[in-house]
């Protein structure tokens, strides 16, 4: 057992001539045949380390939701949501994901653009591909909340089962991103009044969308890219990195993202 270090440094000296004095004592010892000595620096008063337990780790607690005021209808504009920002800002949402192949792809298409995008993530999506997730987050990018298994008929659901979607999804995005979503998207923009209610009390805001391309339907690069150019100030862009094969939506955005740019648009987060 290695020595602690005041000991070592205060009793150097008195170890060194004890230390010879054990070699003559010992030898000694042995002639008559006796034990040798026990070696002083082996003291049972030395503390011996236990091994700490595996479920000592704790998880770190999750924030407590705050509630705030339901509304009637999700935001379609930028400045439903944020009234302050730029009159020239333009929001791109990007839903489903994440995804192992497209996500990656969207994000480095993003960075080469210095553009913020918000990322509507599916819990079950999240589980798989946790690592990706914390990517989005590290980028500086925004999530939002938009359920745990993007179940089509969402407002259909009984209130438990809404419940339990957007619980488990919020939950899941607090662990996985160490992130609160302040927002969240209905699968399909697939609204209720019971819908609404839950969102705000897990403190979101609920948003949809002003322009949709229908990536999800892979209509063609081409019309994709005539959609999303359509945008202009104020409006917000749905496109999808989850869900399917998403190369008509990032060889479209590889076009459109430098365009509105070159329109004096400003990408912002929501």
């Amino acid at each position: 057992m290695d020595l602690p270090t005041d000991l070592s440094r205060r009793q150097a000296l008195g170890l060194g001539a004890l230390g010879a004095f054990g070699v003559s004592v010992t030898s000694s010892a042995l002639l008559r045949g006796d034990a040798p000595p026990a070696d002083p620096r082996q003291s049972s008063a030395l503390p011996v380390p236990s091994p700490r337990p595996a479920h000592s780790v704790t998880r770190k607690p999750r924030p407590t939701p705050t509630p705030i005021p339901a509304r009637r209808t999700p935001a379609f504009k930028i400045h439903d949501i944020r009234p302050d920002a730029p009159a020239r800002s333009i929001a791109l949402t990007i839903d489903d994901g994440p995804s192992r192949e497209w996500t990656p792809k969207v994000l480095a298409l993003l960075d080469r653009h210095d553009v913020k995008a918000t990322f509507c993530v599916i819990g079950m999506e999240v589980r798989r591909f946790p690592e990706l997730l914390r990517e989005i987050v590290a980028a500086g990018h925004q999530v939002a909340n938009h359920t745990m298994h993007h179940p089509v008929s969402f407002s259909r659901l009984s209130a438990r089962g809404v419940e339990k979607e957007i619980r488990d999804a919020h939950r899941r995005i607090q662990d996985v991103g160490g992130t609160t979503p302040t927002l969240f998207r209905a699968p399909g923009g697939n609204w209720s009044p019971t819908v609404m209610r839950t969102a705000a009390r897990y403190g979101m805001l609920p948003i949809d969308w002003d322009i949709d391309p229908r990536d999800w339907s892979r209509p063609g690069a081409e019309r994709i890219t005539r959609s999303l150019l359509r945008g202009k100030g104020g409006d917000i862009l749905l496109c999808h990195d989850g869900g399917g094969d998403r190369s008509q939506t990032l060889s479209s955005l590889r076009k459109v993202v430098p365009r509105l740019k070159d329109r004096g648009l400003e990408f912002i987060t929501l």
